[in-house]
């Protein structure tokens, strides 16, 4: 099996990898610059408090997601994929040249607009670089590009958010996080020239303006094949309690771990290579595209280490706040970000299959209308996930619970992924020696089914 970097490479997946990276990284950049601005320097900006302004950030970032994905997919069905890339890199650039104006006039309305139109752009690529792939991608090359897209992403998410962080809190942070975002939106807009024609398979379509109703149409194209409803689902569920984790983070560090910011990085650092790791596991894994035992195992990981994040927790924080020597000599650490790195790792062998499986099964006329509905609903189940964690930690769960409660209904998730398909999981576990013996205990009585069957999930 030939390694899927050599996808990297070739023009009908390189550019379209530097693309998604560069603007991932750009929007993490400045979403994360500009939180860091306005919880240390509120006063000059605005009376609101701190973590309201912090939560409306996130808010209008994401929003676009609901109001415009249904748009995004129909335009991506209609017109060139390849052209609409390059114009949402030239809107990019656009949008960082508002955001210093938005810097230079001291204006927080048109820096809180930039952040929107930046979730806007998102938007606008979303269905464009998951729909392409089909186009310029083989079948048995699409685990490889979606398990290097997911890992990129995540990667990019980190360095942008740390770097975003660091640029605001330097002497003249603002216009470098200007210039910052300029360059890599520029750089993003070439790699854009370079991705390949792919043609649009419905170019006659008709544009519907009214969001709320081709939003309602996307989710039905999504509806019609029960497998790529269900993948989507999956999806939706991995981001949620991607997310859920995510947010806990900072404060999970400072005051259960007892340390500063550098543990957050330490943490975002862990999960991130476990993710990155997890995604290119399953190119290795894989015995063709959309392989649901690796679903089934991806799940059954963010539950067990799930748990153990939370049994591991220490619980009690140290009167002193640790630094990051202190923090990884301290008991208990090691196998803290051990768990944050096997949750990361079951997260990429969880979501890549689900991201393949529905580009394979969707119908080619509105597979980009498919992704847009993927995007609203990834979106809807982030906010609830998101208002579900502040309803518990309101009424008292610790944050290491609150993590026990989420690996707890994500076991949920695995009985129902267990429930459909044992016998992938069984058969999975033919090609992982460690787990055989477990695996083969715990799913008594399961039968072979046909390569035939094993297409569908």
């Amino acid at each position: 099996m030939s390694s899927p970097f050599a996808l990297l490479g070739a023009r009908r997946f390189g550019p379209l990898f530097v693309t998604q990276f560069l603007g991932a990284f750009n929007d993490n950049l400045f979403k994360n610059a500009l939180v860091v601005l306005l919880t240390f320097q509120t006063a000059q900006w605005t009376s609101l408090s701190p973590g309201l302004l912090a939560n409306l950030a996130a808010g209008l970032f994401i929003l676009p997601f609901f109001l415009f994905s249904a748009s995004a997919g129909q335009l991506a069905d209609k017109y060139d994929k390849a052209l609409l890339a390059r114009r949402v890199k030239l809107l990019e650039i656009v949008i960082v040249l508002l955001a210093g104006a938005g810097f230079w006039l001291h204006s927080l309305e048109i820096l809180l607009a930039s952040l929107f139109l930046l979730g806007l752009q998102s938007t606008l690529f979303g269905p464009v670089k998951y729909a392409i792939l089909p186009q310029h991608l083989g079948e048995a090359e699409l685990v490889a590009g979606n398990a290097l897209i997911e890992a990129g992403t995540f990667v990019a998410i980190l360095i942008g958010t740390l770097s975003g962080s660091l640029l605001a809190g330097i002497q003249g942070g603002t216009l470098w996080i200007t210039a910052g975002c300029l360059l890599v939106a520029v750089l993003g807009y070439l790699g854009s020239r370079r991705i390949p024609v792919a043609a649009p398979p419905e170019p006659g379509l008709s544009l519907n303006p009214n969001p709320l109703e081709e939003t309602r149409r996307s989710i039905g194209f999504a509806r019609e094949d029960r497998s790529v409803f269900l993948a989507i689902l999956g999806i939706s569920w991995f981001w949620l309690y991607g997310a859920l984790l995510l947010a806990q983070f900072p404060a999970y560090t400072k005051d259960v771990l007892g340390a500063g910011e550098g543990g957050v990085t330490l943490l975002l650092t862990v999960f991130t290579l476990g993710i990155g790791s997890g995604s290119l596991l399953c190119e290795r894994l894989s015995k063709r595209p959309g392989e649901i035992g690796l679903v089934q195992l991806g799940a059954l990981g963010l539950s067990l280490f799930g748990l153990d994040l939370a049994l591991a927790s220490p619980a009690a924080v140290p009167d002193l706040e640790r630094d990051l020597a202190a923090l990884l000599a301290a008991p208990g650490t090691l196998r803290v970000l051990a768990d944050l790195f096997a949750l990361g790792l079951s997260g990429g062998l969880f979501i890549v299959p689900l991201y393949t499986l529905m580009q394979l099964r969707s119908a080619a006329a509105h597979r980009a209308r498919i992704v847009a509905a993927n995007n609203i609903l990834n979106a809807l189940f982030m906010v609830v996930g998101a208002l579900a964690a502040a309803v518990l930690l309101a009424a008292g769960l610790s944050i290491p619970a609150l993590f026990g409660v989420a690996a707890l209904a994500n076991a949920g998730v695995v009985l129902c992924l267990m429930r459909l398909q044992p016998e992938r999981l069984r058969r999975l576990a033919t090609r992982l020696p460690l787990l055989g013996g477990l695996l083969r205990r715990g799913t008594p009585g399961s039968t072979t089914t046909s390569e035939k069957s094993e297409e569908h999930p």
